[in-house]
């Protein structure tokens, strides 16, 4: 690249107003870039803080359809649902996954009962808001997460979360060749249109912990997650899941956690140029939270900054908690 040498260049020429600066913006960021994920509890009238995420709730159902309503008033096109599964529901076969009327599929469909197609809903595929383990799978008897018969109950999974009309399954396990799996039952069963968000990428990450707070899986984790979520240390790797998702079906990809993993973000954009995703996670946003409180900075700007890195890195929208927060910025 070959430009004027100054003074010809003034690159904070640019820069001396507000209207040019805006007009010169590489990276735009809009409501329409955010996915709100939403915790799912039992009861009526339920609005129970989670401690270790400042300013997240777990929701009733009828509270969730209220979520939802908000978030079409304020241009966010997605919800993301976790259920937070009762002790006495859950089991080492995690078989309440597979109940139609389970936590998901009522909140499911409270949220199109209440918004009809206004907005979508993504749903998370995996064992671990139902096993009493903790784990994203069946074990076997050493304790391993057996791969080929957790995929066979993720496929039953799936579908029963299309059935009661989720628009994007969002399967989050790592388990070998779920995603082929998924995607043949999906055709199957008559939901052609039900996309596939992979998490392809998903590190053991120590950013998770309060995500786990909020399912209520986090006390009831047995061992930890290393022998399917990917070791922080490998990029090339992530390549690989990314390639073998997109081509057993993947409509897009999602990198989880974001901040941390830009570079796989951009490698991930520029080697496929499918849509992809970051979920800002429960770690990462806890931060945010903590240090603004501590004075480390003004709480709208750095939630702000971080969710145009994530733009900037290439990605098509972004799974975070600060979603309502940053819609009304956004907004003005």
């Amino acid at each position: 690249m070959t430009q004027a040498s100054y003074p010809a260049t003034r690159l904070r020429r640019p820069r001396a107003t507000a209207w040019s600066r805006a007009m010169h913006r590489e990276t735009v960021l809009t409501p329409a870039d955010l996915i709100w994920p939403l915790f799912v509890t039992d009861g009526t009238g339920v609005d129970e803080p989670v401690a270790s995420l400042p300013g997240v709730s777990r929701w009733s159902v009828d509270n969730i359809a209220r979520r939802a309503k908000e978030a079409v008033d304020l241009g966010i096109p997605c919800l993301a649902l976790f259920p937070n599964t009762q002790p006495e529901m859950r089991s080492d076969d995690g078989a309440e996954a597979l109940n139609p009327d389970n936590l998901m599929c009522r909140a499911i469909k409270a949220v199109r009962d209440a918004c009809g197609a206004d907005i979508g809903i993504l749903t998370d595929v995996a064992l671990d808001p139902y096993t009493s383990h903790g784990q994203d799978g069946l074990l076997d008897d050493a304790g391993y997460v057996l791969n080929d018969d957790t995929v066979a109950v993720l496929v039953d999974q799936a579908v029963n979360q299309a059935d009661a009309g989720a628009d994007i399954i969002a399967p989050s396990d790592m388990m070998d060749g779920r995603v082929k799996a998924i995607r043949m039952a999906l055709e199957m069963n008559h939901h052609p249109n039900v996309q596939i968000m992979a998490y392809a990428a998903k590190y053991a990450s120590a950013f998770y912990g309060p995500f786990r707070d909020a399912v209520g899986s986090g006390g009831l984790l047995k061992g930890d997650k290393k022998s399917y979520q990917m070791d922080p240390a490998n990029g090339d790797e992530a390549l690989r899941e990314i390639a073998l998702d997109i081509a057993e079906g993947a409509d897009s990809v999602m990198v989880k956690p974001g901040l941390a993993y830009l570079d796989i973000i951009w490698r991930a954009k520029q080697e496929f140029g499918v849509p992809v995703f970051a979920y800002q996670v429960s770690g990462e946003y806890a931060l945010i939270e903590v240090g603004a409180a501590a004075g480390v900075g003004d709480r709208d700007a750095l939630l702000m900054e971080k969710l145009v890195a994530f733009k900037r890195a290439g990605c098509s929208g972004v799974l975070t908690y600060h979603a309502p927060r940053a819609a009304q910025l956004l907004n003005g």
